[in-house]
């Protein structure tokens, strides 16, 4: 068993990272259970580029094996939008519902076949030792016209995942993560960690 920390304060990822290495000899801890350092300023063009951001200051907050990720949603419609800002489409500071919002607006009046998009997540993993490397998941759908689903968090209740026609928000966490994006980056990233750690 040796420790994993997650490079993010946020609950809602923290629960999602957690259920996808479920029976992987490591103990998780947040950011959060480490002090307190403020979040990192996600200041990259690309998600792979945040991902590491987040992940660097962990092991050096931490001096421990460390994991984060940044996802993306990407619209076709809007030119790939809001991609790396998703989290922050609607402004600084602002809520799900508002980037929701914002993205359902600028949708407006385009029809379904033209509302295609995509979740993409990059996890990134880093030793002390400066070994890293970084995973992707990626998983097609289109964006509704309205939320639907009381699950998940951020664009899940609007966004419908073309292998299963529900939201995210429609699916509980353990059918979420066998084709989210998440889960299809921490899949990747626990062939990483076995590797790194000598269980394969």
């Amino acid at each position: 068993m040796i420790d994993l920390v997650l490079g993010t304060h946020n609950p809602d990822k923290v629960r999602e990272l957690a259920h996808s290495l479920l029976g992987f000899p490591v103990r998780l801890i947040s950011v959060s259970e480490l002090g307190d350092w403020p979040e990192v300023e996600e200041t990259g063009e690309t998600l792979a580029e945040n991902s590491l951001l987040k992940v660097r200051d962990a092991v050096r907050h931490s001096g421990r094996l460390s994991l984060a990720d940044d996802t993306g949603l990407e619209v076709d419609a809007l030119g790939g939008a809001p991609g790396v800002r998703s989290s922050r489409y609607a402004g600084e500071g602002v809520t799900y519902a508002d980037n929701v919002a914002k993205l359902l607006e600028d949708l407006r009046g385009v029809p379904a076949e033209r509302r295609t998009a995509r979740f993409r997540c990059v996890v990134a993993l880093a030793e002390p030792s400066g070994r890293e490397v970084c995973v992707e998941g990626v998983v097609e759908g289109r964006i509704l016209e309205a939320p639907r689903g009381a699950g998940g968090f951020g664009y899940d209740p609007v966004f419908l995942a073309a292998e299963t026609g529900l939201t995210f928000a429609e699916m509980g966490l353990k059918e979420k993560d066998a084709i989210s994006h998440r889960g299809r980056a921490l899949r990747a990233a626990r062939e990483v960690l076995a590797s790194w750690c000598g269980w394969e």
